[in-house]
């Protein structure tokens, strides 16, 4: 496998058509689906084609606007058979396309990209967006085609080191190249009032005026709603009383936990404390909506977005502390960061955090505004992932031509 610097330069093959195949599960929510269409986007801008293979979801027409070409196919079956037809499906869709470079975005569709394009001869990279557990060594091996082609993104510091540390022999392959957030889009001074009602009617809470603690993601129990909704009970108890919870996301399948969550919320004490309101289309405006944006993951998150979005909206952030948190979050700076799975001093920092003058909430959302501009901006991510691209293709190139130099 041919070694690519740490250090790309955009130079490198610049004149050649930059036609890519992502390849994801799904699209239907999260960092790793809206990383896919920012990035899909970015290559058509950059004269190329994008190409990506899904499943399919809410987010394809979406990725569609962009001018990508959306190719559904079963990459999320982890079956083995079906791991191995896909292989010869992207054969087929690479040379249709005439496609450059594969990026896979999770490890059962990799294992098909990664014998696909060997067998076409063209270089594959992936991103890790997750931490993938690797506690057995069956395990381990079958995570490693994650670290298998010409470079590997982290997308985030803490992942980059969790790569290294389980996979040393790939520590040349690793860049870190941390999410992108659209700041036109998430910018406070763009989402009006008409929208912020908008969703507000959609929670239920037009003329409430109670301050929001908005838990945005998925309903899973490592997103730590759980633990959000035994903070609420503790925080009447210390005497903050106004207040209301909204827990923004899918059950995505896992009513049982769904159903948990709403016994929970029914507590007499909670008293119409907690809303449960499903998928929101309009997160800017959700977050405007809030007061306190919290990320209660009780697992590691590999980058966090809720924590950058909010920053972004100017927004008091309060995370779990450990993963990628770390990074995106500057605690008492920014925003909080208090010990994972602990309602006890989540309930303090949301009480501190309510009880908060004006004048502490304006400086707070200038600096956390601020950090979000400087470091996590979208033109920033796509830049850099182009670019690597660019490096990837060039030099496979040199190294597929000293084969056939060899060769002869």
């Amino acid at each position: 496998m041919p070694h690519v610097n740490k250090h790309p330069n955009t130079h490198i093959d610049a004149k050649r058509r930059l036609n890519v195949l992502q390849i994801i599960p799904a699209l239907q929510t999260g960092g790793a689906e809206r990383t896919t269409v920012d990035v899909a986007r970015a290559v058509m801008a950059s004269g190329g084609r994008a190409v990506v293979a899904t499943r399919g979801g809410r987010m394809v027409e979406e990725l569609k606007t962009t001018g990508a070409h959306v190719v559904l196919l079963p990459v999320d079956s982890k079956n083995p058979f079906t791991l191995w037809r896909n292989v010869s499906r992207l054969k087929r869709l690479i040379k249709r396309h005439d496609i450059a470079l594969v990026h896979a975005r999770s490890r059962a569709p990799a294992w098909s990209g990664f014998f696909a394009a060997k067998g076409c001869d063209i270089p594959f990279i992936t991103t890790y967006h997750g931490t993938y557990g690797a506690k057995t060594a069956s395990k381990r091996f079958y995570n490693s085609i994650m670290v298998r082609g010409v470079r590997v993104i982290a997308n985030s510091a803490f992942i980059a080191e969790r790569i290294h540390a389980t996979y040393p022999w790939a520590a040349d392959k690793i860049i870190t190249i941390p999410r992108g957030l659209d700041l036109g889009a998430f910018d406070p001074g763009t989402v009006n009032a008409d929208r912020q009602e908008t969703v507000r009617r959609a929670w239920g809470l037009e003329n409430d005026s109670r301050p929001i603690i908005l838990l945005p993601g998925r309903l899973t129990r490592w997103k730590g709603q759980a633990v959000l909704i035994d903070a609420a009970r503790k925080l009447m108890e210390r005497g903050q009383k106004r207040f209301v919870c909204v827990l923004a996301g899918d059950s995505q399948g896992k009513q049982a936990y769904e159903e948990e969550l709403r016994t929970l919320s029914r507590s007499p004490v909670l008293a119409d404390r907690v809303r449960i309101v499903g998928h929101c289309t309009d997160m800017p405006a959700a977050y405007a909506l809030s007061r306190v944006v919290v990320s209660t993951s009780t697992r590691a998150e590999a980058f966090g977005r809720i924590a950058v979005e909010a920053q972004a909206m100017g927004k008091a952030v309060i995370a779990s502390d450990h993963g990628g948190a770390r990074e995106t979050v500057i605690n008492g700076v920014t925003g909080w960061l208090v010990s994972p799975n602990d309602p006890e001093e989540l309930a303090r920092a949301l009480d501190a955090t309510l009880s908060l003058k004006p004048d502490a909430i304006a400086d707070l959302s200038t600096r956390a505004r601020a950090h979000v501009v400087k470091t996590y901006s979208l033109r920033q991510m796509c830049a850099k992932t182009i670019s690597v691209y660019r490096e990837a293709v060039g030099v496979y190139g040199k190294y597929r031509e000293t084969k056939k130099s060899k060769a002869r």
